[in-house]
């Protein structure tokens, strides 16, 4: 069976709000662009996306940034999807020829976002300035401040400029100042680590509510105590009472009755998924939807083939494997907290064991990294179609909490 990937990257404002997400097909796991005809490859996303999946669960409900080639362009891809929920990237072009110009304008009438790639600063691509909304600047291969000229040429026009392959958190600031809106890179994956550094009260009593739910029996006075500490909390689990009651009347007479209600599965996503909100600001929300995907991909797969054997701890390790990016602390440090079963320590912290194998295999496949997704989806007996289905459905899901 071939099997084929999307490549997702998130493309954050200066607040490192999520404004939507690149989407790069892939004929191998390897995360590089294939050595097959562009237009094929544009094809293939927008059927993959478009009639195999949902554009906008893949997204998350952002803005799909999707490659098309002027071919891609002439025959009216673009129109299969709603101008609201895409913007066209060009790609391939050498030059803004008049074939081009008609064809950007043409999508500009439509209402369709147009972004220019590969730009290189030349005055040639000005004559597509009032019919753009977006230009990316590669900065590894464009200096930055050579920049400023052209800001001064774009002022007549609302254009906002992204810096592609931004690495590192400590480049944000002199590209802010430069004048770019977005960003697009790994950057957002980078733990800002301080040694030294202590979690606060709040960030322990969080880890420390999600070591409580995977306790046997479940302690429900303990977990209502934790619980009635925070507001939010609170209205949280009783909201999600709520819900799970529709059609019948309950009244809850306290904190301990509600988690109770709920019963051991739902209770522990609910505190999971909540404590997680509670540690995350906005600086790292992406990197904790992303934990949210994770954790509920890898909760399915593992009901499948040769990993049903550590099940139970799918979920947890899953929503846990970018902490240490989301807190600014070391593993090690954070595991202290969290007196977790070993399978989920050795899996977090080395990806060893079958647990981290599957942690391996689920977090490669939602970024398109590493090379060895294939040999273990045929080790382990998983159906790509199957997996990106579920990657599909974990999107759904994680969009619908609205974190």
């Amino acid at each position: 069976m071939e099997l084929s990937y999307i490549a997702r990257q998130a493309i954050l404002d200066r607040n490192n709000q999520t404004i939507g997400y690149e989407l790069l097909f892939r004929d191998s796991p390897a995360n590089k662009f294939p050595e097959i005809d562009q237009d094929i490859a544009s094809s293939k996303l927008v059927i993959q996306n478009h009639f195999q999946g949902d554009i906008q669960s893949i997204s998350l409900g952002k803005l799909a940034f999707i490659n098309f080639t002027e071919k891609c362009l002439i025959n009216k891809y673009p129109l299969m999807f709603d101008k609201s929920s895409i913007v066209i990237e060009l790609v391939g072009h050498q030059s803004a020829t008049e074939r081009l110009l008609k064809i950007v304008k043409y999508y500009h009438e439509k209402g369709y976002q147009v972004a220019l790639t590969e730009y290189d600063l030349d005055k040639k691509w000005d004559v597509l300035f009032p019919y753009i909304s977006m230009i990316k600047v590669d900065i590894e291969v464009t200096n930055a401040k050579r920049l400023r000229p052209v800001i001064e040429r774009l002022k007549p026009f609302d254009i906002k400029l992204i810096a592609e392959k931004v690495e590192t958190n400590f480049q944000l600031q002199s590209l802010a100042e430069v004048g770019f809106n977005y960003y697009q890179g790994y950057f957002y994956h980078e733990p800002e680590i301080i040694e030294g550094q202590t979690l606060a009260p709040i960030k322990t009593q969080m880890l420390y509510l999600v070591s409580e739910t995977f306790n046997k029996p479940l302690d429900l006075n303990h977990i209502a105590e934790i619980i009635s500490h925070d507001v939010n909390l609170t209205v949280g689990l009783l909201k999600l009472v709520n819900n799970v009651a529709t059609g019948t009347r309950v009244e809850i007479m306290s904190l301990k009755q509600a988690a109770a209600y709920l019963g051991e599965d739902k209770l522990k996503q609910f505190v999971t998924i909540l404590a997680l909100s509670k540690l995350t600001s906005s600086k790292n929300s992406e990197v904790s939807k992303q934990s949210l995907i994770t954790a509920k991909l890898m909760s399915t797969l593992a009901k499948e083939s040769a990993f049903i054997e550590i099940s139970e701890f799918a979920f947890i390790t899953g929503l846990l494997s970018s902490i240490e990016v989301i807190l600014g602390s070391p593993m090690s440090e954070i595991l202290k907290t969290m007196p977790l079963a070993k399978p989920i320590e050795d899996a977090l912290v080395n990806h060893e064991g079958l647990l981290g194998k599957l942690l391996e295999l689920t977090t490669n496949y939602i970024t398109g990294d590493g090379e060895n997704i294939q040999q273990l989806t045929e080790l382990y007996g998983l159906d790509a179609n199957f997996i990106h289905k579920e990657f599909v459905s974990a999107s759904n899901w994680c969009k619908s909490l609205a974190v």
